[in-house]
């Protein structure tokens, strides 16, 4: 997959890492780019500064028929980046209510599974493409503190796994990126080590040009991968210690 001359779409494009991957997409010559956000209104800096690329849509990806319609839209993708994700920072037990827990995994799991729904048949019927899912570390062990965060990156995970195998016939090349932290405004109250939005973004995509199928940006990340693959189990109980307040 070559990012220069590439038509994508990026949700959750407003902030954070969203907003450096339309940044990266932009420095490494791609043809157009569909940035959506909930709120459109907050995308019309970037698009003001380069009109003739960027085409920003209203989307939620929670909501069918607004998915559907950026489908309809965005019928020349052949790269998608499922970037938009919430994190309530709640465990599992210690929340007083499941809605948080349901409110991630409706937005991490179901909506970018239904984005990758509805997105398959635009890129089969251009050529193929590519599929990047933004997960986390925290989606192969999990963190307590974020309990219900790492059930749903972790769902997403496997859910990226399926996705590979159903495409693969259609040449759809699919990759699960799973940083550590990073500098965003969801982070803004860890205090330890963060990756930087625009390194994680430009680590993503020449992970896709070098045709991988899983990316770690950043120190922790590879750390983190490399002790799973070593010993999970003491991973495990190093993250065990991190619970929630």
């Amino acid at each position: 997959m070559k990012i220069h001359g590439c038509v994508a779409l990026v949700t959750g494009a407003n902030r954070g890492i969203g907003r450096a991957f339309v940044d990266a997409l932009i420095e490494r010559g791609a043809k157009k780019i569909y940035a959506t956000a909930r709120d459109p209104e907050k995308l019309a800096q970037i698009e003001a500064a380069h009109p003739d690329r960027i085409h920003v849509l209203s989307l939620d990806i929670t909501k069918p028929a607004q998915v559907a319609a950026a489908a309809a839209q965005a019928g020349d993708v052949d790269v998608l980046i499922n970037n938009a994700g919430i994190n309530r920072k709640k465990g599992l037990i210690a929340s007083a209510v499941l809605d948080d827990a349901r409110d991630e995994m409706d937005t991490n799991y179901f909506g970018t599974l239904s984005m990758c729904r509805a997105f398959a048949p635009v890129l089969k019927h251009n050529g193929g493409g590519a599929i990047v899912n933004m997960l986390s570390i925290i989606a192969r062990v999990s963190l307590p503190a974020y309990g219900s965060l790492c059930a749903s990156k972790a769902a997403g995970l496997l859910m990226t796994q399926g996705i590979r195998a159903e495409l693969s016939k259609q040449h759809t090349h699919v990759l699960a990126v799973m940083p550590g932290a990073v500098d965003t405004d969801m982070e803004r109250d860890f205090e330890g080590p963060k990756e930087q939005a625009a390194d994680v973004a430009n680590a993503s995509l020449q992970a896709l040009e070098d045709d991988a199928e899983e990316a770690y940006p950043g120190a922790m990340a590879q750390g983190v991968s490399q002790g799973l693959a070593h010993d999970p189990k003491a991973v495990e109980k190093e993250f065990a210690a991190y619970l929630p307040q």
